[in-house]
């Protein structure tokens, strides 16, 4: 009864982590419908590009050192549009108006860790899961 209460909330809690993990860097903005696409290789696809993002985190937050890089989408563009090309808007005038996002070897780093932690967890209970249902 105890591995299974602890098996239940290593779950839980790794999948709370990837979850709130998959949310945008920048902000959510809302403009496409909400509903999900009915097509099987839409679904595939936004999945696949969920899954890219995971391994692929950017921040918006600029560190010492780091050059403001334009977005590729042009020059002129308010917040709500930078966000939806996935750029970050400065907000500072004086900067450009919107900028390319940071890559964020942090949150990598915590999130290769959550996924290698959730496998070990996985596996090293898998003998006491199999164990027990094999006993009766």
């Amino acid at each position: 009864v105890g591995t299974h209460l602890v098996w239940n909330y290593g779950l839980l809690i790794l999948l709370y982590s990837i979850n709130s993990s998959l949310a945008s860097p920048t902000r959510h903005v809302v403009e496409r419908s909400e509903a999900a696409p009915s097509r099987p290789f839409m679904k595939l696809k936004n999945m696949y590009e969920h899954l890219v993002s995971f391994f692929k985190p950017v921040t918006c937050r600029q560190k010492d050192g780091q050059t403001l890089v334009p977005c590729h989408v042009g020059e002129g563009l308010n917040a709500t549009e930078c966000l939806e090309n996935k750029c970050c808007p400065s907000k500072t005038s004086h900067e450009l108006k919107c900028y390319l996002p940071f890559k964020d070897s942090m949150q990598l780093t915590f999130r290769l860790l959550v996924v290698v932690a959730g496998i070990s967890l996985t596996l090293g209970c898998l003998p006491f899961c199999c164990g027990a249902f094999l006993r009766r």
